[in-house]
């Protein structure tokens, strides 16, 4: 009966000690955050198309706040609201995007601890609280309607890991490391269409380097000179050289290949009253004093007898489809960023404003039907109604004239029709070039006209 009663509290003692070492005993928590490990971020976005809005916002730590990219689409067209409305190239870009958005899961947990964000990146670049350092970059895609399909915040580069960055949602504490390959450019040259002018360097027959200063007080113009540069034989010549002279070969090639790839680095936009005159095919439309004051502020003039220029002058360029570009160069742009790409203010030094060699640029085009000769008319079409079997010898020759006839309206149609597109795109914006591209374009005959090498 002892030995039972012994045994009895011998179990009762062993079962309380592993109740108590049960309790005691150090145990392996699981955080709920470790349970959506693998999960997608935004499961309920599973199409690319329907992004219809990429907003990117970083903070600045130069002015000590956040600054925008966006790119949306409205009334029926991309634009980027954070450089007037400029139109964007925007669809194929944005989808590509959108589509690594949707693939981003939650590959490791990191932390939810706030006082981890700093270090991890992650602060909310619109947290009006927090200091300047450990800002992450804020992404926002929204669909039609402002449905918002994603926002996270993208923090540092894990250490030694090239492609995992550390990623939070902004309503939530979790930060988790997530692999990504996502083009998340908030540079505008990478949302617009590149090609400004959309002509090929083959296309170009003849340049006309048009130099020429504005005296801006009196309005008179200095013409220095006049350059004419013409293809004849796959050989450029200029109009008034020597027998010892050539053009540089050298210089031409680069011209061409600039005016063929001009990019542009900035927008502004122009007066309403003005764009909308320059679209009109009216010579006599009225330039309103506000109008002149915009044209002033970026170094363009009306002179005494109503022509624009520019205060430091004008390339023509001639193309084999009739089309007349005019290029005008204006004044410096100063300043970096988006003072370059968009004129949003930002204070600069005088050494930034003296390295800035930004130039605007103010483009036109016209067509030249004289580049086309109009050839002969037939006689009559009286062919038109016969079978081509009893079509006599001048019925053949009428035919012969008559589609030698369309062709001429053909390429006069699509001639004027290629100079109003153009126009609609120019007539809206003053354009910034960078410096590289205004000292390739903007010669002198000194610089084109060289003494032939003896040989």
């Amino acid at each position: 009966m002892m030995e039972t009663k012994k045994t009895i509290i011998f179990v009762g003692v062993a079962v309380g000690l592993v109740l108590l070492a049960f309790i005691f005993a150090p145990k392996r928590i699981t955080p709920d955050a470790f349970l959506d490990q693998g999960e997608a971020f935004f499961p309920e976005f599973t199409d690319p198309n329907e992004a219809t809005t990429l907003e990117v916002m970083e903070f600045d730590e130069t002015t000590g706040s956040p600054k925008a990219f966006k790119v949306t689409f409205e009334n029926g067209r991309w634009t980027i609201p954070s450089h007037h409305n400029y139109p964007a190239d925007g669809k194929d870009r944005l989808a590509k995007t959108a589509a690594g958005v949707i693939g981003i899961v939650k590959d490791d947990f990191r932390s939810n601890n706030a006082s981890d964000y700093e270090t991890l990146g992650v602060i909310d670049p619109l947290e009006p609280t927090a200091g300047s350092k450990g800002r992450g970059k804020r992404v926002t895609i929204k669909g039609a309607g402002g449905k918002v399909l994603a926002d996270f915040i993208i923090g540092k580069q894990v250490e030694q890991r090239s492609k995992l960055r550390f990623v939070r949602l902004p309503d939530q504490k979790q930060v988790y490391a997530v692999r990504m390959d996502i083009d998340l450019s908030t540079r505008f040259e990478d949302w617009i269409e590149t090609d400004l002018l959309q002509l090929t360097k083959d296309e170009i027959k003849s340049v006309v380097l048009n130099d020429y200063k504005i005296n801006e007080r009196t309005r008179s113009v200095e013409r220095r000179d006049n350059v004419q540069l013409d293809l004849k034989e796959d050989k450029w010549s200029a109009r008034g050289m020597k027998n010892n002279q050539q053009v540089d070969s050298t210089l031409m090639s680069e011209l061409l290949s600039t005016l063929d790839e001009l990019t542009i680095v900035g927008v502004r936009p122009k007066p309403e009253g003005l764009s909308e005159s320059l679209k009109k095919d009216d010579s006599a439309a009225t330039i309103s004093q506000s109008d002149v004051r915009s044209l002033q502020s970026k170094g363009y003039y009306f002179t005494q007898d109503g022509q624009l220029m520019s205060n430091e002058g004008e390339l023509l360029v001639h193309t084999d489809r009739g089309v007349i570009y005019t290029l005008r160069f204006g004044e410096v742009v100063h300043g970096s960023g988006l003072a370059v790409s968009a004129g949003s203010d930002e204070t600069f030094t005088d050494q930034t404003a003296a390295a800035a060699q930004n130039r605007y640029l103010f483009v036109s085009a016209e067509f030249d039907q004289s580049a086309f000769s109009e050839p002969p008319k037939p006689d009559n079409t009286t062919f038109l109604k016969k079978s081509d079997s009893l079509w006599s010898a001048d019925d053949k020759k009428n035919k012969a004239l008559y589609d030698a006839h369309n062709q001429w309206g053909r390429k006069v149609e699509q001639g004027s029709e290629t100079v109003r597109e153009l126009n609609d795109r120019f007539a809206d914006w003053y354009f910034v070039i960078s410096s590289d591209s205004f000292e390739k374009l903007h010669r002198s005959r000194k610089d084109m006209v060289i003494k032939k090498s003896e040989s």
